[in-house]
């Protein structure tokens, strides 16, 4: 029999991706033209968050914010260093159109490691960081400051980048 703490960590998991799931369900739902579909589609996959954030807090996976930007530095880290390049030779191998998005993801991972850690350093000054954000709605990278030039991971446009609020 499985424990609480096990039981948590799989229901965080699940969650995690309904939600993610049914946000890319909604996009899909509106652009077939079935609006209010695709609003299901979006407050249920707010829902799976609420789930999901209170089954974190369950795990004691909140910290400080120092501890916070620690955990993501080591995640991020870990995808672009470990997990995501054995998904690219496989993809690679296998003529699987997935290798374009690893590809990306190794780039953008090791971009937002880098942010998190000056945002650490910071953080351990007692500051937050003095800075607008931009991500690229291709690849997932984000520039730190307007950008004026294409995504240096994908070449997207800087006009398609969306600031963050």
């Amino acid at each position: 029999m499985a424990t609480t703490l096990e039981n948590l960590k799989e229901a965080f998991a699940g969650e995690s991706q309904a939600n993610q799931k049914y946000r890319a369900f909604a996009k899909k739902a509106e652009q077939d033209g079935f609006a209010s579909i695709a609003k299901l589609f979006r407050l249920t996959a707010e829902a799976e968050r609420i789930h999901a954030e209170g089954h974190l807090r369950a795990l004691d996976g909140v910290g400080s914010t120092a501890e916070n930007l620690q955990e993501a530095i080591n995640g991020e880290t870990h995808e672009f260093k470990n997990m995501y390049p054995p998904m690219v030779k496989q993809a690679a191998a296998d003529g699987h159109k997935a290798k374009r998005m690893f590809e990306f993801a190794v780039a953008a991972e090791e971009v937002h490691a880098r942010l998190y850690s000056m945002a650490l350093e910071t953080v351990r000054q007692g500051k937050d960081l003095v800075a607008e954000f931009y991500l690229c709605p291709v690849c997932g990278y984000i520039e730190m400051g307007k950008p004026e030039k294409s995504c240096p991971v994908c070449g997207a446009k800087p006009e398609k980048f969306i600031k963050a609020e």
